[in-house]
């Protein structure tokens, strides 16, 4: 079924190949709206009467024509027609940030250029400079945005490849058997962006490839005596390696990272040698006379020297709450109370709703007024909902000065204050730590949130000196949040050690915008297990009691 996210992409794109061409601007601002309020429908389109559709703020009824075309055809003629009017490579320009729709439509019709190669060497050339609206900075910022899409192209999300990764182990399994096949590589590993989905099968090669030989085979990349590259149609890279003999070997070896495996046959060759007959990991680790190390540790560095088992690593079981979530009040789509019920129907001891603050005004951000409603909302919920407990949050702006973004008389309303980056995220490392810092030292600030402001395969965001930011969590008793979404996973995993030694929590949180990410809490464990974390290390794994606890004795401390 054709679902309203597909139908809001279809008139977000109108709109803004409209803005690229030049058309009517108050039409193409009318199909973002549509698209917005489309996205935000509590029901399907597909559900849902046309003339109700129309009668929608927002829509109207020229919009509800095009709803209901699209979901009886599978396109929108309007939409086909200006495709075919727009080069493939101005389509492509609209996927970098960074790049709006009239700085397209200047770069295509003023400038010429046609392509992101074109665009990336004019940058290069300095040429953009002649142009009205494209000053040094813009240039420069188109240029690294150009660079850094396309160093991931191919690229994909470890929650993207997760959506798929069943349906190939499925398919071989199907064609060997289930103790033929085992996933290696990044996706082993939990690696948060994978480039290639690789499987270790105990085949011939020539019997794998014979898998392959479909009506509709992928397309070959690479064929070795031991390995087969394929490029799937979703652009995606699949390696099989074959393994006849030495399974466990060929299976540690290719799940990696090349530092480890290096390191573990340097230390331990006798492990390797009797490798012939062995069939697991497992028995080439007891042979080195080591705890079995789960893939997603092997990254980090030094952990081979280890004598101990690794049992304590959180698990998804560990996650208690919910911290990090979004409603109907500022952007999210769903209510406190719906919110709240899955939240226990899921067996969660608490939520934490942490709407925008007033300066997210683009997110329908909360003013002093709207927080003491929502307030009254909340303790009106708890009342009906106890002993489960709904804490009164606030994802604050962390403003330009590093202040935050309301006074402390309205930040000493909240149970607890979750501070953010949203704004000017395009800044020095000198300009973010002034900001991080005095958001850390606020004592209203119980968890710092997305460290970076990074987007993966998106965003790089802005640079942090990590350590500083960890130390001065540390002296402040602030939280650093693990984002879960997947885009996110900000703080990135490798900093999980360094804020362990220095006493800081972590708080896996999803960032929840409907309840559907509460899910997001798995791609944050997963994150979380790579660097290490203990349960008892992350705030979301507090039981209901402990957190009260907790977020009392911080505010004894503080004073506040």
């Amino acid at each position: 079924m054709t679902d309203n996210n597909f139908i809001a992409d279809q008139f977000s794109l109108l709109s803004k190949l409209m803005d690229i061409h030049g058309e009517n601007s108050f039409k193409s601002r009318s199909y973002a709206t549509a698209a917005f309020t489309i996205e935000k429908l509590p029901m399907q389109a597909a559900d849902t009467d046309p003339q109700e559709l129309a009668r929608v703020r927002g829509i109207g009824d020229s919009a509800a024509r095009k709803i209901a075309e699209i979901l009886e055809t599978g396109k929108m003629a309007q939409l086909e027609e200006i495709l075919l009017q727009t080069p493939p490579g101005v389509l492509e320009m609209l996927q970098v940030k960074g790049i709006g729709p009239k700085k397209i439509s200047t770069i295509w019709k003023e400038m010429e250029i046609e392509s992101l190669g074109e665009l990336l060497y004019a940058c290069q050339e300095n040429r953009l400079l002649h142009f009205k609206g494209f000053g040094e900075k813009t240039q420069r910022n188109i240029q690294e945005a150009i660079e850094y899409y396309m160093q991931n192209q191919g690229s994909f999300l470890y929650a993207e490849v997760s959506a798929f990764y069943p349906s190939i182990l499925t398919y071989l399994q199907q064609q060997f058997s289930a103790d033929a096949v085992a996933v290696t590589g990044d996706f082993r590993r939990q690696h948060p962006i994978i480039d290639a989905l690789e499987f270790v099968v105990a085949q011939p090669i020539d019997k794998i490839k014979q898998a392959f030989q479909t009506a509709h085979p992928p397309q070959l990349l690479e064929e070795t005596t031991d390995k087969l590259t394929y490029k799937l149609r979703n652009g995606l890279v699949l390696r099989l390696y074959s393994a006849t003999t030495h399974f466990g070997a060929r299976l540690l070896a290719t799940t990696g990272p090349v530092s480890f495996t290096d390191k573990f046959h340097t230390l331990f060759p006798g492990a390797w040698a009797t490798s012939a007959g062995t069939l697991t990991e497992e028995i080439l680790f007891s042979t080195a006379g080591l705890p079995f190390i789960p893939p997603y540790l092997r990254d980090i560095d030094g952990v081979l020297a280890r004598s101990t088992a690794h049992e304590s690593v959180i698990t998804e079981a560990d996650i208690k709450g919910i911290i990090h979530t979004h409603s109907n009040w500022s952007d999210g789509s769903q209510t406190i109370e719906e919110m709240a019920e899955t939240a226990i129907a899921k067996g969660f001891e608490y939520l934490v709703i942490s709407d925008h603050s007033k300066s997210a005004f683009y997110a329908n951000g909360l003013k002093e007024d709207r927080i003491r409603e929502q307030h009254r909302q909340i303790d009106s919920l708890n009342a009906k909902y106890a002993p489960f407990r709904i804490f009164k949050s606030i994802e604050c702006d962390i403003l330009n000065d590093g202040n935050l973004d309301y006074s402390n008389d309205v930040l000493a309303t909240f149970d607890l204050v979750i501070a953010s980056v949203h704004s000017n995220l395009k800044m020095p490392e000198e300009k973010a730590m002034q900001r991080l810092l005095a958001a850390i030292s606020n004592p209203y600030t119980t968890i710092l949130g997305h460290v970076t402001g990074r987007l993966l395969l998106s965003r790089k965001g802005y640079p942090v000196d990590h350590k500083k930011i960890i130390a001065a969590c540390a002296e402040a008793e602030v939280v650093i949040e693990l984002n879960a979404h997947p885009r996110r996973l900000d703080m990135d995993w490798t900093w999980i050690p360094e804020a362990m030694d220095k006493g800081v929590l972590i708080s896996i949180d999803p960032d929840a915008h409907a309840t559907s990410g509460f899910d997001d809490c798995r791609f944050g464990v997963l994150a979380a297990q790579k660097g290490g974390l203990a349960a008892e290390r992350n705030l979301s794994s507090f039981s209901l009691g402990r957190f009260e606890q907790f977020l009392l004795a911080r505010k004894k401390t503080k004073g506040i």
